[in-house]
């Protein structure tokens, strides 16, 4: 293969895509370049940081990386819980970037050691109610925080409602410059991408405020603008804490990792099926890890994927990953020669910039989804919320992810008990409660659990299964269990059929198993219930178990 091959095969180039994926990227670009300065305010680093991190973040992605249209960088989720777990650490800001950095490297080092482990199939654990109420918490105390900037004063600390009521506990200190700068940035955001959706709408209200800041001296009416930035040209930076801080940086890093390759995946897979591509999850996951680990060692903060920039991007012709590398250069340029038009940039457009740039997660349509059809969705959404609101946002995450933990275990813990027959004519057996021409066999009772059988529901079928047994009529002298659901069967579920066998032996019932899978039945021959059954109620179908049990006219002797 030609170094042009495969060079063409790194970047997912596809023929014509040139043209179009450079206007994707100064498109990206264009967003790119605004949210870097009020990203890094979020985070609590300088802006000149953000301007670090965002080229190597853009150009260690296309590296490793495999979807087409997934831009890396800052964002608001990534930046705010930086910034949050930092701030656990210390307050200090001349400790935030070591701190930030650091805390990339081990987000990063978990995401890499998980795809290489091939874990990705995690984020299935994350259920969509919880990150749903995590997002919308996490919405609410940016914009708290942003609105401080707004009125120009400072909504000290603690979680969403110590804060905002310190907002409002100053309202005497709110300076009408500031209001009216901000208010003025929020009318003209929203605006632009109501009528002219394809402008870039930050970068036009970031530019025109620059203008008016330097012509009116904004600073010198109470203004807060910020300040000098200085050439941002990333270079090679140890993050330079202690040993200590790296272990307390730890359990707070496993948690921002969770959310940030859950953030970036779900915008790269919803991608790849618009377009007809595949995206792998373990792939993805050491990639958005790759990413971060550069990121920390250039002095920048945790990244993760871009929504809005990635969906700007490719409605502007972005189709590979060429737009990232174009990108990275367009950053590299305005870090190492433009900061200096950013020193008069005033505060509040920044905030307002970062009010609209999140306030997506504020719609309520899915928890009004919820609240007409799963009220039990409804309710883990708004504990995860509420958790964000009265906890702040990373105990918020952990108890959205305990939540999704819960939802899944109860899930599967409440599998069903279907009692088979056979279907007339097609010699296949269905559920006897959908069926109701399936035939069940005197004597012969045949339950097929409707799911995995695994130590959190292995007795409460066993009990299932006792229950169907004595409730039949006549009384059964043979069960079949039907394990097809089931590919794995450990040392307590195993313990627990020994059990069954147990409990229908006093019954004088005997216990067969028909449709074992190769795994579990290879764990079955390992564990003393394969002895105590015998190979002969053992069985392939479901059929062949039928046919070993005994005549029903023998046991009505």
């Amino acid at each position: 293969m030609s170094a042009a091959v495969r060079l063409r095969s790194l970047l997912g180039l596809s023929g014509g895509s040139v043209r179009g994926d450079a206007l994707g990227a100064a498109t990206a670009w264009a967003l790119i370049v605004p949210e870097c300065v009020a990203y890094a305010q979020i985070a609590g680093v300088p802006p000149q940081n953000a301007f670090f991190a965002a080229p190597v973040a853009l150009v260690a992605y296309v590296l490793v990386g495999r979807s087409r249209f997934l831009i890396i960088g800052a964002t608001s989720a990534a930046a705010v819980l930086s910034g949050a777990t930092v701030a656990d650490i210390s307050t200090d800001p001349k400790q935030a970037v070591g701190l930030s950095a650091a805390l990339a490297v081990i987000a990063g080092g978990v995401l890499l050691a998980a795809g290489l482990a091939r874990l990705g199939f995690v984020t299935n654990f994350l259920a969509e109610p919880a990150l749903n109420g995590f997002l919308f918490g996490m919405a609410l105390t940016i914009v708290v925080r942003q609105l401080a900037k707004i009125v120009g004063t400072s909504s000290g600390d603690g979680q969403f409602f110590s804060r905002l009521w310190t907002v409002l506990g100053r309202l005497p200190d709110w300076s009408l410059a500031s209001l009216a700068v901000g208010g003025t940035a929020l009318v003209a955001l929203l605006a632009l991408e109501r009528f002219l959706p394809r402008i870039p709408a930050s970068l036009v209200v970031l530019v025109v405020a620059l203008a008016v800041s330097a012509a009116a001296g904004l600073q010198d009416h109470g203004v807060e603008v910020v300040d000098t930035i200085p050439s941002a040209v990333p270079v090679p930076h140890l993050p330079g804490i202690p040993a200590a801080d790296w272990w307390r940086l730890a359990g707070g890093a496993c948690g921002v990792a969770l959310v940030v390759f859950a953030e970036a995946f779900s915008i790269a897979s919803r991608f790849a099926r618009e377009h007809g591509d595949d995206v792998d999850a373990n792939r993805e996951m050491a990639a958005v890890g790759t990413a971060n680990i550069c990121v920390g060692f250039f002095r920048g903060f945790t990244v993760s994927g871009s929504a809005s920039r990635s969906a700007a991007a490719v409605a502007a012709g972005a189709r590979s990953r060429l737009t990232s590398l174009i990108a990275a250069v367009l950053i590299l340029f305005t870090g190492a020669f433009l900061t200096p038009l950013f020193t008069d940039l005033p505060e509040p457009v920044l905030g307002a910039i970062v009010i609209v740039a999140v306030r997506g997660f504020l719609s309520t349509d899915q928890l009004r989804r919820y609240a007409r059809a799963d009220r039990a969705s409804l309710w883990v959404a708004l504990t995860a919320l509420f958790g964000v609101l009265l906890f702040d946002l990373l105990p918020g995450l952990l108890l959205a992810v305990a939540l999704s933990l819960v939802l899944f275990i109860a899930a599967a813990s409440t599998t069903h008990v279907a009692v088979l027959g056979r279907i007339p004519g097609s010699g296949l057996y269905g559920e006897t409660s959908r069926h109701r021409d399936a035939a069940t066999a005197p004597g012969v009772l045949v339950a097929r659990p409707d799911g995995a059988l695994f130590f959190g529901n292995c007795d409460r079928i066993r009990k299932d299964v006792l229950a169907l047994a004595a409730a039949a009529e006549p009384a059964p002298r043979t069960v079949i269990l039907e394990l097809s659901a089931t590919y794995h069967l450990g040392v307590p579920v195993l313990d627990v059929l020994d059990e069954l066998r147990d409990a229908l032996e006093r019954r004088r019932c005997a216990l067969h198993l028909a449709e074992l899978r190769a795994t579990a039945r290879a764990e079955f021959a390992r564990h003393p219930l394969s002895a105590r059954l015998g190979p002969t109620a053992v069985h392939a179908t479901v059929e062949d178990a039928m046919a070993a049990a005994p005549d029903p006219r023998q046991r009505q002797e």
